[in-house]
């Protein structure tokens, strides 16, 4: 995997690579949200992401603890190339109750 731009930023892919090689998710989806905020002052400082990450790394965490987590993950683009995160951060048993 490349190096991030601190110039630029992210893709879904990226974003997804990043949190794949930093906490081995049994589940994984990031959807680009930008579209849905173009004209918001914030839609100028970065990307909106959505992101369900289902893994064993969050057991025993609290949410605030597992946010925390993703943002380490993405830390090169927290200051400088995404704007907001809308997490869900699930254990696998979480998952697997809440699964269709």
């Amino acid at each position: 995997m490349s190096e991030p731009s601190l110039h630029a930023p992210p893709s879904a892919d990226e974003v997804q690579a990043a949190l794949s090689a930093a906490l081995a998710p049994l589940e994984l989806a990031v959807t680009d949200d930008s579209h849905l905020h173009a004209g918001h002052a914030g839609a100028l400082e970065g990307r909106h992401f959505s992101v369900r990450l289902v893994s064993a790394r969050f057991e025993g965490l609290s949410r605030l603890a597992r946010h925390r987590l993703v943002y380490d993950a993405l830390a090169s683009w927290m200051q400088n190339g995404i704007h907001a995160l809308a997490l869900t951060t699930l254990t696998p048993t979480e998952a697997s109750r809440s699964a269709p």
